[in-house]
């Protein structure tokens, strides 16, 4: 059995030899799995709006939904590190309500730490929520929550000025108090630069191999969706594989072959022809 990560162990990472690493999860059977395996994290991500709601975005989830399947998670993995994620308005009315959605999904659904997208515009969320004794991982570059005010998905920091800005958003939320950075959809060089500058460590997700860390959603690296982004590598084909047995059942079924005799309840039944 795994030993749980802690915030100083993770803190700990920045600049060695250990690369913990974290992958979505947002139900208790694959929390289970990841447990088992040596993954360090699980985020229960707003990501869930896309793969477990069917929404074509991250908008549009609540906190109910993220304390929902949070809380499931933390059952499954007991010896994971867990992050609940902040979904969208959670967080950008005022400091006070941030803190009280961060103090909700902390308890009622139990994780490790709480995730929140944005950088220097957020730095005085981060700096309430932590003082209010709750660990805060950042989340800057592509910022799915607001990325219609980005014009899509799309890689950012690709200009001097737009790679500066991150680079201070990266080190207002290190100043905040968050003991972590989730680096997305940026320039590897670029990563590569915020991860020496800051001291605390960097979570790549399409920043290249020069983080601190990295982490996926699970759906995409296990091959589950039809179109994955560019920086995934697909470690399986689970959706042909699930597809497959599918339709293997199906046909068995229709053609009565399942289930055989080994797969039945074969007690014999005394006088059973006499039933009326």
């Amino acid at each position: 059995m795994k030993k749980k990560i802690t915030v100083p162990d993770i803190m700990a990472c920045k600049g060695g030899s250990k690369v913990p690493t974290m992958i979505t999860c947002y139900d208790y059977t694959n929390a289970q799995l990841v447990d088992e395996s040596n993954i360090d994290m699980i985020l229960v991500g707003d990501s869930l709006g896309m793969t477990m709601l069917g929404y074509k975005g991250t908008v549009g989830v609540t906190v109910d939904d993220i304390i929902y399947h949070t809380k499931h998670v933390v059952k499954g993995a007991p010896n994971t590190f867990v992050i609940g994620d902040m979904p969208f308005g959670s967080y950008n009315v005022s400091i006070e309500d941030a803190v009280k959605n961060a103090n909700r999904i902390f308890t009622e659904g139990g994780c490790d730490c709480i995730k929140l997208e944005g950088g220097s515009d957020v730095a005085p969320v981060i700096k309430a929520i932590v003082k209010a004794g709750m660990p805060v991982c950042a989340h800057i570059g592509l910022t799915p929550q607001t990325s219609a005010m980005m014009g899509g998905f799309k890689v950012q920091g690709k200009s001097l000025e737009a790679a500066q800005e991150l680079l201070d958003s990266a080190r207002a939320v290190a100043e905040a108090g968050a003991f972590m950075v989730v680096l997305e959809g940026i320039p590897a060089m670029l990563a590569d630069e915020i991860t020496k500058r800051i001291p605390i460590p960097t979570m790549g997700i399409g920043a290249g191999a020069g983080c601190d860390m990295q982490v996926l959603v699970a759906q995409d690296m296990l091959g589950m969706n039809d179109w994955v982004p560019k920086f995934v590598k697909k470690y399986a084909d689970l959706r042909t594989t699930i597809i497959d047995a599918y339709n293997t059942y199906c046909e068995e079924s229709s053609a009565r072959t399942f289930p055989a005799e080994a797969y039945q309840y074969n007690a014999k039944i005394e006088g059973i022809e006499n039933l009326k």
